[in-house]
């Protein structure tokens, strides 16, 4: 049996990176629940987008201007200020899909695509 961390990122992740905002995904009621850390992001710097089943999160903040008022020894905030994650989930509602932006944590309910039962008998001759 293959270890949950190999099969997640196999099947979920389609660009896995350290530095990246770090994210849990899990189900529940038919909903993938996407729950994405964005600590010193707003709202209005993330962008999520749906495609060919693939939910793409990418975060962008504009760089702090280095205050020449100031005589930095070490300057280590907001330096990397660009995270895009992706995750390949299938077929969704994509006209119900719906997030939220609280305290740093982007939380997305993607419903499941509910698939009606279209069996057909096949007569034989």
């Amino acid at each position: 049996m293959l270890p949950n961390k190999i099969f997640f990122d196999e099947l979920f992740d389609l660009k896995t990176d350290e530095r990246n905002m770090k994210c849990d995904i899990y189900e529940e009621e038919g909903n993938y629940i996407i729950e994405a850390s964005l600590p010193g992001f707003n709202k209005e710097d993330v962008k999520i987008e749906y495609n060919e089943g693939k939910i793409i999160i990418s975060a962008e903040k504009e760089k702090d201007e280095v205050s020449k008022d100031k005589r930095y020894i070490r300057k280590e905030t907001h330096i990397s200020n660009k995270y895009e994650r992706s995750f390949y989930l299938g077929d969704l509602d994509e006209s119900n899909i719906n997030a939220k932006f609280k305290n740093g944590i982007l939380k997305i309910t993607a419903p499941k695509l509910t698939k009606e039962n279209n069996k057909k008998y096949i007569d034989i001759d």
